[in-house]
């Protein structure tokens, strides 16, 4: 995936919510994105997905502009996990099979052992033919967390976007949607936005972005020697000192 001097405007087009952006993650890499709210982390996102188009600069993938890619295509082989999950009134089994309608029960079940679904599901009475009701009420907001990357494990997607996917998460259940986040990115090219640095922290690289800009660029050790907005960041939430 590179980024080549994009830019974008939501409407006003002499204030740039994307501003030159420029970055290249190869197959398999890890790209951890952060900044403050509206710093335009998700736009990136929406950028690459083409819920919007760019006014200038280029998108490629594997060498080819996103804009030469039918759009099905393209978002076929993207998959992305939210920070809210959207469930069915339907059973465990259909709302992960929703992540590839075709798949057999026996893949749907694989994916829910690999996304750690399994470990509450086949606890419950009905296994995966328990009810959720809609929104998942009657899951906790780790649970329907899970289904969402059973889901992504199921549609088994090249490129992976996982945008603020546990900051609703208590810590100790970040844990377990941790592990099952890392099966998930194995061998994919992803992207993750994150206001917790754990996320992140094992990326590849690193970009902060500010201002629609990206002001700081590196993996976690090169970002904390730099002692910028990173390193502050980090050390607010690890070892409580204060910016």
């Amino acid at each position: 995936i590179v980024f080549e001097n994009v830019s974008f405007s939501y409407k006003n087009k002499s204030v740039k919510n994307i501003d030159n952006i420029s970055f290249k993650l190869k197959k398999g890499e890890t790209l951890g994105i952060i900044g403050a709210t509206g710093s335009g982390k998700t736009t990136v996102v929406n950028l690459l997905t083409r819920f919007y188009d760019i006014d200038g600069g280029s998108i490629t993938l594997d060498g080819e502009s996103i804009y030469d890619i039918p759009k099905k295509k393209l978002r076929g082989s993207i998959g992305i996990v939210l920070q809210d999950t959207v469930i069915f009134n339907d059973t465990i089994m259909q709302n992960i099979r929703y992540g590839r309608l075709d798949a057999t029960d026996e893949e749907v079940i694989a994916a829910a052992k690999t996304a750690k679904v399994a470990d509450f599901a086949e606890k419950m009475a009905d296994g995966y033919d328990t009810m959720l009701t809609e929104g998942g009420g009657n899951l906790s907001q780790g649970q329907r967390q899970l289904i969402a990357i059973a889901r992504a494990v199921l549609a088994d997607p090249k490129i992976l976007i996982l945008d603020e996917a546990t900051s609703s998460i208590d810590t100790r259940t970040e844990v377990h949607i941790q592990e099952a986040m890392l099966a998930l990115m194995k061998g994919r090219t992803s992207l993750i936005i994150a206001h917790r640095l754990s996320t992140i922290r094992d990326a590849d690289k690193i970009v902060v972005i500010d201002g629609g800009k990206v002001v700081e660029a590196g993996n976690h050790e090169k970002l904390l020697s730099e002692n910028g907005a990173y390193a502050r960041l980090y050390n607010t939430q690890f070892a409580g000192i204060k910016t």
